[in-house]
């Protein structure tokens, strides 16, 4: 068929991918090239995909010596000798991966075998990459034989331009993309966030899988579609297909009983059953229709879950601790909420945050009712969960990414501070989580393109979801400033305290009000949260707790 038929088995593959349309691709702009990739315009064509490959892959920037074809026919004879390539053992990096056929001949499948032993050989410093089998099977689609793949593929894992993510090769890089993606979920897929919860022990472990979807049980031609964009736009592609994959999932099992005794089994036979619901076209017309953070944003949000499993020793495989060991039952107690409860809770909050133990700071059973001893004991913490119980049994709270001794650079003015990981909650009467909750105070918040607006901080606005305009490179509220060492301007506020009150939220949005003798409080909200308050416009508070995060 072409000069790129040697590993495939056509009477398996479908029959529109072998389309000899003339094409040719000339374009070498970032921005054409990207369209390019996302509608599919080398999909259907075997020989123009493999060539644009090609010039992708060769265009990564690598190390100096990066092994190419001729290493190969050098190495592969001593590496592999006269043995039967089909069962030659794979490496322990590869973490008994799923070695997919994608439609490979014989040749093809023990082709991929092979490869990933060079490749062990070559790169020594791998220590856990099971996405690695599935590149390979991929790309020998696209290789005119094992020398050409095993160039393309060593390519990939040697790029060495640090803004340029590909695929993970350690255990603390996969486990931190692990954690990251939980985070995702729990911010751009929360129906289907709620329901991982319910049906599962631990929603650390089915995120875990997350890259298995992709490389393992999706199918060929969807892996393709996806490695069409992934290879100009890098690994968020990755992560936009996974969460699409889940909102998919949700909505078409929502209210089904489970298939099997384990949501992991059920979400794996989703995706590689996916041509039953859903077209490669339409997952990346939903994968694309997320409005998700900037890459900079992620790859912060990558160090920062990096940082945490260091922290923590977690650098090679071990078993993964659960929420439920994080609030254990004999080691939790409060007035306020059950450790169900607090395990939904703890279900919502940043992933790295979520390998710690709740640890109780303040109470006012124990402390009394004091706004300096809530700050007392409060502060040298971060983050906090602050929870309320008013005399009507309402119970709400709000989970604090900021300590609060930031309070004070604004002296004796009401100060607002905080990341956009802050949310706000309620659990009774009903169960109901509200994020992204942004006071831009009119002093700190404005843009160079703004004009400025001396309203009072009583006036400042809130907003939920959306971000003001600003400059091209100006960050999303969901950094902050001194967590990552970005200019004041860059951060949007979520907290405000003073000697007087404490603010959660603020202006016309859902917010929480707490007065300084901290026994009676208020909230507002508006349409944002269709309605529905936290609890009271004004309540009592029956009692207060504040939570920490113990190690």
């Amino acid at each position: 068929m072409d000069d790129y038929n040697r590993f495939v088995d056509w009477d398996k593959m479908d029959v529109t991918v072998q389309s000899q349309d003339a094409k040719e691709l000339t374009c070498t702009e970032y921005q054409e090239l990207k369209q390019l990739a996302r509608q599919g315009y080398w999909a259907k064509n075997h020989s123009l995909r493999a060539k644009v490959y090609h010039k992708l892959i060769g265009n990564i920037p690598c190390r100096t010596v990066t092994p190419d074809a001729n290493v190969y026919r050098d190495i592969v004879v001593k590496i592999v000798g006269k043995r039967n390539s089909s069962s030659l053992p794979l490496p322990e990096f590869v973490d008994n991966s799923l070695v997919p056929t994608y439609c490979l001949n014989a040749e093809g499948i023990g082709a991929v075998r092979k490869i990933i032993l060079c490749i062990a050989n070559q790169f020594p410093d791998i220590s856990f990459c099971p996405a690695l089998p599935s590149v390979i099977a991929l790309l020998l689609h696209y290789s005119k034989d094992e020398a050409e793949c095993f160039e393309q593929v060593c390519r990939i894992l040697a790029c060495n331009d640090p803004s340029k993510r590909l695929i993970d090769q350690t255990f603390l890089a996969f486990e931190s993309s692990c954690m990251t993606f939980g985070d995702l979920v729990n911010k751009y897929c929360q129906a289907a966030h709620k329901l991982m919860v319910a049906v599962s022990e631990d929603v650390l472990e089915v995120y875990s899988d997350w890259q298995r979807w992709l490389f393992g049980e999706l199918p060929m031609v969807y892996v393709a579609r996806v490695f069409d964009v992934f290879l100009v736009e890098g690994y968020k592609v990755l992560y936009r297909v996974a969460l699409a994959l889940l909102k998919f999932f949700h909505k078409v099992r929502a209210g089904q009983p489970m298939e099997s005794d384990s949501i992991q089994q059920d979400i794996r036979a989703f995706v590689r059953d996916i041509a039953k619901s859903v077209s490669p076209e339409r997952l990346l017309e939903k994968a694309f229709a997320i409005r998700l953070f900037s890459r900079k944003e992620i790859q912060l949000l990558q160090m920062a879950n990096e940082k945490a499993l260091q922290q923590k020793g977690i650098t090679v495989k071990q078993k993964r601790q659960n929420v439920h060991l994080a609030v254990h039952a004999e080691n939790f107690k409060s007035e306020i909420v059950s450790v169900k409860e607090m395990r939904d809770i703890w279900s919502w909050i940043p992933e790295r945050f979520a390998l710690c133990q709740p640890l109780l700071l303040f109470t006012t059973l124990e402390h009394g009712c004091s706004l300096s001893r809530f700050y007392s004991h409060s502060e040298g913490h971060e983050p906090t969960l602050l929870l309320i119980k008013t005399t009507a049994k309402e119970v709400c709270g709000a989970y604090l990414s900021t300590d609060w001794s930031e309070r004070r650079r604004g002296g004796n003015k009401l100060s607002f501070f905080g990341t956009g990981e802050c949310f706000v909650f309620r659990l009774q009467p009903e169960v109901e989580r509200y994020e992204w909750v942004i006071i831009k105070h009119p002093d700190l918040a404005t843009t160079g393109s703004e004009p400025e607006n001396h309203a009072s901080p009583a006036s400042s606005t809130l907003s939920s979801g959306s971000v003001p305009s600003d400059p091209l490179d100006r960050l999303s509220p969901f950094l902050s400033a001194r967590h990552f060492n970005l200019p004041s301007k860059t951060a949007s506020m979520f907290m405000a305290g003073s000697s007087e009150c404490v603010i959660i939220g603020g202006g016309d949005g859902q917010a929480l009000y707490l007065d300084a003798d901290l026994n009676h409080g208020r909230t507002s909200h508006c349409n944002t949260f269709n309605n529905q308050p936290l609890c009271s416009e004004s309540f009592q508070i029956s009692v207060l707790e504040v939570w920490g995060f113990r190690d």
